[in-house]
């Protein structure tokens, strides 16, 4: 079925990013599969996180399906859109539903993204895994793709108000090589070695990081751990 809607609202985001003169430095685009199912896995930092974990499938010329929350389905502009783009609405007192469809997606070929923090980290480091992203690669026998963003925090995040001035912020993807489950491995297991890929992404993102703080007042986009004044996670999962 022809994709009518996905490719011209890639190519406006493409011309809203050249507009604010954001600077990328993407690297590992290779390891997303050309063809057959994945789970596409990444950190969950901004709002706008799933436009740019999309980009990282573009050179293999794939198209990303997102889980996301129902509401954003019930937007009377979003919602049109997401679904024809062919995401998958998720209802957290009905998951079961998405975890079907999204199964289902896998198994016809089809990339698959999840954030499983499931929302954003306030705290901008990562927190515990859901193990949905583990199970699904599992039943659909297909790898997992762990990445990492960072940056894509100081455009628009939980508790801050969005900035789209021309303030050229730096925005630094990774993607990681494929894992594969092996036979006798615990969706927990998996979860937890997922989450560790994901990990040593994103402190590749951050040590090549080529921003800095303009002052103590510009801190709060830096985790605690690295000299910033974010939430710690302790404050974040208070918050």
């Amino acid at each position: 079925m022809a994709e009518l809607v996905y490719p011209p609202v890639i190519g406006t985001a493409r011309a809203w990013f050249k507009a604010l003169d954001l600077r990328f430095d993407i690297q590992g685009t290779e390891h997303i599969p050309a063809r057959g199912g994945a789970v596409l896995v990444s950190n969950h930092i901004s709002y706008l996180d799933f436009i740019f974990t999309g980009l990282t499938a573009l050179p293999a010329k794939r198209l990303v399906r997102f889980m996301a929350k129902d509401a954003v389905f019930r937007h009377k502009v979003s919602g049109p859109l997401m679904r024809a783009m062919k995401h998958i609405p998720v209802d957290r007192s009905q998951g079961e539903h998405a975890y079907k469809h999204a199964l289902e997606a896998l198994r016809s070929g089809e990339i698959i993204g999840v954030f499983p923090e499931a929302t954003i980290s306030r705290s901008f480091t990562l927190k515990d895994f859901k193990s949905g992203a583990a199970r699904l690669a599992q039943e659909a026998r297909v790898p997992m793709v762990p990445m990492a963003l960072w940056g894509t925090q100081r455009l628009w995040t939980k508790g801050r108000k969005r900035d789209f001035g021309r303030n050229h912020f730096p925005i630094s993807i990774r993607v990681g090589e494929p894992m594969h489950a092996a036979p006798e491995e615990s969706a927990t297991g998996l979860t937890a070695r997922l989450r560790q890929g994901v990990h040593e992404l994103l402190e590749a993102a951050q040590g090549a990081y080529p921003a800095k703080p303009a002052g103590p007042h510009d801190s709060w986009w830096l985790p605690t751990h690295l000299g910033g004044t974010a939430p710690t996670p302790a404050e974040a999962r208070a918050l």
